[in-house]
């Protein structure tokens, strides 16, 4: 089955017909992330999702990457880890993750 392939009576009967190492319920972006991930270390992998892929609380995120500056003062280790899976999307995907620089108001004292 090519990878353009998309009819989905005939992937769920692959779904029912083959064997996986890996069920990934919901195709998100955490989801997808992490089919992506394990198909790539070669775990064969089957993602299925209810609706269409990234419909749900995906298709409400900002698109950005960020650092979690909300969270620098009570969870400084969530903010560390972050920024280190942000670097690490920047080396592994430079093509699609862009530095986009940009200033936030102050308007109280």
């Amino acid at each position: 089955m090519g990878g353009a392939d998309f009819d989905r009576a005939a992937m769920l009967a692959r779904l029912e017909a083959e064997e996986f190492d890996l069920l990934v319920v919901g195709g998100g972006v955490t989801g997808a992330g992490v089919a992506l991930d394990a198909a790539a270390r070669g775990l064969r992998t089957a993602l299925v999702e209810r609706d269409d892929f990234a419909a749900g609380t995906s298709s409400k995120s900002s698109k950005l990457v960020h650092g979690g500056l909300r969270y620098l003062k009570d969870d400084p280790r969530l903010v560390r880890e972050a920024l280190r899976e942000r670097e690490r999307l920047r080396r592994n995907a430079p093509h699609l993750v862009g530095i986009m620089p940009f200033m936030i108001p102050v308007l109280t004292k």
